[in-house]
């Protein structure tokens, strides 16, 4: 069978799998969840032998070390997958929620109801969890998905794939409800993205020219977040007991992900206060930092070693590195603060160190991000720290999904009317 008709099939076997999951009620996807976490669990020596053969693989074809982080899973990341699984299962099911119901002047009541999107497609690489998070959310929120993962991660993923098979075939449900597409030919990518009659939203995961590429050539809506340049800004009115803490694990928690945070703003007033101590510990955990003038002459008064001082460059300002790398610049304050993220940033997330009431409503009301914090690190920006139990991406979009997204976020609201014989006169 040719990737054409391939993806076809799929579309068609997803779109009557939709049918099916928008009906299903909440008891037998939450079965089919557990049964999955089972599954998982029951499988777990499989699963790691699979994700074993991926990263001799990634090994052996030279991939950097940022990617082979996220392709690795151990036992711990197995466990998490399950335990992912049922936390999806414990949440509210938003499918067929009411909501603003009330009456108008013609008698008849008028409200919203949730519903599911449909069928999603999901396109993303290397993380092998991503299989088992986008299943639980899509079933959950009674879609279909259709989820095509990076070839690095091909055997983990068809491993995955037959525990949320059985899962599905456990409950009673339709095992096409769940489809991994079962070839790393890139042609499969540019199918899935052009069968508006099957698929009704594409979600993305993966590096800038992935989605850059899916977002220009798709001919169905798309969710996406294009890179993560976050920041964290330190106010001249910081506790300085918060700020050390927040700025380092912001930065060093883990260098990987698109919550970490790549850039740092100091107000001037209070850079000799805090610079130094937050370079000594930048540095001694091998990050380096690429500086403005003032910031970079600062810390090279406070003695940071210079082999880890760059003089940063305008494209700096705008870089998701991923790596054990920040750009640092001194800012006279909140009102620069908030003009050079909202010039530089991605809409990622933004987070503000801060004692000062109104200097976090000000940053809070005026910073553009999909994401805005107050006196905690950028790191929680998460679909599961959030209370999601998991997401399906983060959203830098303004339409629809915003954010984290999660249950809510994989279904529309239609309109609902309540009557009692009126017409419309």
């Amino acid at each position: 069978m040719d990737i054409h008709t391939y993806m076809q099939t799929l579309g068609r076997q997803a779109r009557a799998a939709s049918r099916v999951l928008a009906a299903a009620p909440s008891a037998l996807k939450n079965t089919a969840l557990l049964a999955m976490a089972a599954e998982v669990r029951a499988r777990r020596s499989e699963l790691l032998t699979a994700n074993a053969q991926d990263l001799e693989q990634a090994h052996a074809a030279g991939l950097e070390a940022a990617l082979i982080d996220r392709l690795t899973l151990d036992a711990k990341g197995v466990e998490a997958m399950a335990v992912g699984l049922e936390q999806v299962a414990a949440l509210p099911d938003p499918v067929g929620e009411m909501s603003e119901i009330k009456r108008r002047p013609s008698g008849i009541q008028l409200g919203k109801m949730r519903v599911p999107l449909g069928v999603i497609g999901i396109i993303y690489e290397a993380r092998p969890n991503v299989t088992a998070d986008a299943a639980a959310l899509c079933l959950k929120s009674g879609n279909a998905a259709i989820l095509r993962g990076g070839k690095e991660a091909i055997h983990a993923n068809r491993a995955i794939a037959a525990c949320v098979r059985a899962g599905l075939l456990a409950a009673g449900l339709p095992e096409h409800a769940v489809q991994v597409v079962d070839t790393t030919d890139r042609e499969a990518v540019g199918a899935l993205i052009t069968m508006p009659e099957f698929v009704d939203v594409i979600v993305p995961r993966g590096g800038k020219s992935l989605i850059e590429r899916i977002s220009k050539d798709a001919r169905v809506p798309v969710i996406k977040h294009l890179d993560g340049n976050c920041h964290v800004y330190i106010d001249d009115e910081a506790d300085p007991a918060k700020v050390v803490p927040i700025v380092d694990n912001a930065k060093t928690q883990r260098y990987g992900t698109c919550n970490t945070a790549e850039s740092l703003l100091v107000a001037r007033t209070v850079a000799d206060i805090y610079l130094p101590e937050i370079g000594r510990t930048l540095a001694a955990k091998g990050v380096e930092m690429r500086c403005c003038a003032d910031a970079l002459a600062l810390l090279r008064d406070a003695g940071i070693s210079t082999d880890k001082l760059v003089p940063a460059t305008e494209a700096d300002w705008r870089e998701e590195y991923l790596a054990p790398i920040i750009a640092v610049k001194l800012v006279d304050g909140l009102d620069e603060a908030i003009a050079h993220i909202n010039t530089f940033s991605s809409g990622h997330t933004e987070a503000i160190v801060t004692e000062n009431y109104s200097h976090a409503m000000r940053f809070l009301r005026e910073v553009d991000s999909s994401s805005v914090m107050v006196n905690a690190s950028t790191r929680f920006a998460d679909g599961f720290e959030y209370g999601l139990g998991a997401e399906i991406g983060i959203s830098t979009d303004k339409i629809h999904a915003r954010g984290p997204v999660g249950l809510e976020g994989l279904t529309s609201q239609k309109w609902i009317v309540f009557g009692n014989g009126e017409i419309r006169r």
